[in-house]
């Protein structure tokens, strides 16, 4: 009963977006105080549901996104972002520039947070789009496939480790092995998948727009263009790295402090200030109007990822997650196969990918033991069904909406088929290596 009841919410969701034309986040605040009370949550607990949904997901996510979405807005603006992306034309040709964008996407992908590499990569991806007219879906989605893969199969992403914990595999070998099912899950769903996507057409995007500013202040050099947008990403490797060159230096607080995506952001976004703002002749105050004008753009995106947070809250709260993968369990299906479709099911009922895959490996951690399956295959089946069909109630279904600025019928023929690819050809590329294993 409870399953038809959020499947009746989601399609009331759909509804009330896309034919009703409500606005998104107050569907979401609608609609998750419906199935909220649906599913039992007591109405004098619904506002701190509310409260915490929206708490939770943008606490971990605002000031990434809005640190980024600055970062991105003056790599734009200051013509970096162009420099990089004819660095990477030429590096890889135009006719191949899909490939240069997905290598450079799961490069990144695997160091960086899913919401940090997101905000990072796509200024470089409208870079490309706005100086070679290429269609903008066709152009990015192989860079964003290669990100979501990286996100959900490798570790250090914390789904992956939280599954490597809960199944004691090697953290090593997790990495080796995921990085062999990535491979062809990438390309299927970049380059191959987004030859059908050509004829998408985006609606203007103004966040990243490239505003021709050298004449007044000259475009900065290519190394410094690299460095300015790539420092999020060497910091975290080098604060990845360093734990293992130094054993227990983890528990540093320096170290804790310097990892934490959003005081990386920070620092990336003082030293852009300084390398492609001032340094280039921009007052600190025409520095800061970039900003502001990015804060702008951002607040839509921000209260639509609260607004799917409230509803991952609901579920939660009211306990459908592990009601439903409870009652999958006993299903006669190949454990990897069994463990992929708790979680895919999970997914698509809460939108987390983190939440589904993690609910999942709470009911199969015996199966595993009495299966005789390898913990690092079903770290990867997991991995592979926490990305499939992202829809409505994930964020980054939305996240991509709106910087592409799609329509919901377009979003789902590209992003939720892309994640879905990517889902099928992880847990194929899984059952071949068991095979093997």
């Amino acid at each position: 009963m409870s399953f038809i009841i959020v499947i009746f919410f989601i399609a009331a969701l759909i509804l009330l977006i896309s034919y009703f034309k409500v606005d998104t986040f107050l569907s979401f605040v609608i609609v998750s105080i419906g199935v909220g009370l649906a599913l039992g949550i007591p109405l004098d607990k619904m506002p701190d549901v509310i409260n915490q949904g929206i708490g939770k997901m943008l606490g971990d996510l605002t000031l990434i996104i809005v640190f980024g979405a600055m970062l991105g807005k003056l790599i734009a603006e200051s013509g970096a972002a162009k420099s990089v992306g004819a660095l990477i034309v030429s590096a890889f040709g135009e006719k191949y520039i899909q490939w240069g964008l997905m290598i450079a996407g799961f490069i990144v992908g695997i160091p960086l947070f899913y919401g940090v590499g997101f905000v990072l990569l796509v200024p470089l991806i409208f870079s490309v789009v706005n100086q070679y007219k290429l269609p903008s879906v066709y152009v990015g989605l192989p860079m964003l496939a290669a990100l979501s893969v990286a996100h959900g199969f490798l570790p250090p992403s914390p789904s992956p480790v939280a599954l490597i914990g809960q199944f004691n595999a090697d953290i090593g070998k997790v990495l080796i092995v995921g990085i062999v099912v990535s491979i062809p899950s990438i390309i299927i769903a970049g380059p191959v998948f987004a030859k059908t996507l050509k004829n998408i057409k985006a609606g203007p995007v103004t966040l990243f727009d490239q505003k021709d500013t050298s004449s007044q202040y000259g475009t900065p050099g290519k190394f410094n263009s690299l460095m300015s947008a790539l420092l999020p990403v060497l910091l975290l490797i080098l604060a990845t790295a360093i734990p293992y060159m130094f054993p227990g230096s983890d528990q540093n607080p320096v170290l804790i402090f310097f990892k934490a995506p959003s005081v990386v952001m920070l620092i990336s976004l003082i030293v852009a200030t300084y390398s492609l703002g001032t340094c280039q002749g921009r007052t600190i105050k025409e520095v800061m109007n970039i900003y502001l004008e990015a804060m702008k753009d951002i607040a839509p995106i921000l209260l639509i990822v609260g607004g799917a947070g409230i509803f991952k809250e609901a579920m939660e709260t009211s306990g459908f997650s592990k009601e439903l993968a409870d009652s999958l369990k006993e299903l006669p299906l190949h454990p990897l196969i069994l463990g992929w479709l708790i979680t895919a099911i999970i997914r698509v009922c809460v939108g987390s990918a983190t939440v589904a895959a993690i609910t999942a490996a709470s009911c199969l951690g015996e199966l595993v033991i009495e299966a005789g399956v390898d913990p690092t295959l079903m770290v990867l089946s997991l991995g592979a069904g926490s990305l499939f069909f992202s829809h409505v109630n994930d964020s980054g279904f939305w996240m991509f909406k709106e910087y592409f600025n799609l329509s919901l019928k377009d979003t789902f023929k590209s992003w939720t088929m892309m994640e879905t690819i990517v889902s099928i050809v992880g847990l194929a590329g899984v059952l071949v290596l068991d095979i093997f294993m």
